[in-house]
């Protein structure tokens, strides 16, 4: 069983060693998007909120948002996507990752779909 949590908007989540939120777009949201040119992420320091714009991802076939799937502060970017955005097409919930966030109080990952659950919601898609 997988620890990611899923969004209807694409996005998956899991939680690290720290508690943190770590935070990237899925396998279908990539192959959708098709290859991916550009991403503007967040400053670290920026507060964002849950269903808010985090990220900007530009490809070859459109421009599309990283929405957050928790509130909170941004602690950490992956860098790396600047010189390389192709990582998110190569490993999407791997190396292809965009922003830790360090959680608000109140902030629970259990109301965002399981991977079962979110395997279903893309079934109902195609």
């Amino acid at each position: 069983m997988s620890e990611l949590r899923y969004t209807e908007d694409h996005e998956w989540v899991r939680l690290d060693d720290d508690g943190l939120a770590v935070v990237g777009i899925t396998d279908y949201a990539q192959d959708q998007l098709g290859e991916i040119v550009f991403i503007e992420l967040p400053e670290v320091g920026d507060e964002v909120e849950r269903g808010a714009e985090a990220a900007v991802i530009e490809s070859v076939k459109a421009a599309s948002e990283l929405f957050a799937p928790v509130s909170g502060t941004v602690v950490k970017v992956n860098e790396a996507l600047n010189d390389e955005p192709a990582l998110v097409n190569e490993d999407p919930v791997g190396d292809g990752w965009f922003v830790e966030i360090e959680m608000g109080g109140d902030e629970s990952l259990e109301e965002l779909m399981t991977e079962e659950q979110y395997l279903r919601y893309v079934e109902g898609l195609e």
